[in-house]
C-alpha cells in the first residue's frame, strides 16, 4: 500500500492538471478517500518502523484491502476517473501530513475499518 501512495503522490501535478471530480464527493465517499489515504500513511510508516504508526492496529494488510475497495467504489459510484482518484488521494494525504491530522483521523477511519467488516 505505501507504494501505492507513493505512486499517487509521484503523479501528482500531471494527475492534478488531468482530473477534477465531475460532482462532489458525499460525506461518506470524502470519508473513504481520507480514510485511505489515512491507512496508507500509517501502514507506510509502520513498514518503515516509525514509533508514531507502530501505537496503531497494523495496517498493512487490512488497510490494503480497504484502499482497494474504496478506489474501485469511488470510480463506480461517484464516476471518478483514475485521475481523479489520484488527485483526491493526494490532496487528502497532505491535509493528513498537517498538526496531528493523521491522528485526528485515525480513531474515525479504525471504526470504519471495523464497520467494513475487514
Amino acid at each position: 500500500m505505501p507504494v501505492v501512495l507513493l505512486a499517487l503522490m509521484a503523479a501528482g501535478p500531471a494527475a492534478a492538471q488531468q482530473a477534477a471530480p465531475t460532482a462532489p464527493l458525499s460525506l461518506e465517499q470524502r470519508m473513504l478517500v481520507r480514510c485511505s489515504a489515512a491507512f496508507a500513511l500509517v501502514a507506510h510508516g509502520q513498514a518503515a518502523g516509525d514509533a508514531a504508526a507502530l501505537a496503531w492496529p497494523a495496517l498493512g494488510a487490512r488497510g490494503r484491502e480497504f484502499f482497494v475497495r474504496a478506489s474501485a467504489r469511488l470510480i463506480d459510484e461517484a464516476g471518478l476517473t483514475r485521475a481523479a482518484l489520484t488527485t483526491a488521494m493526494i490532496e487528502e494525504a497532505q491535509d493528513l501530513g498537517r498538526n496531528g491530522a493523521l491522528a485526528a483521523a485515525m480513531p474515525p477511519c479504525l471504526s470504519a475499518l471495523e464497520a467494513s467488516g475487514l
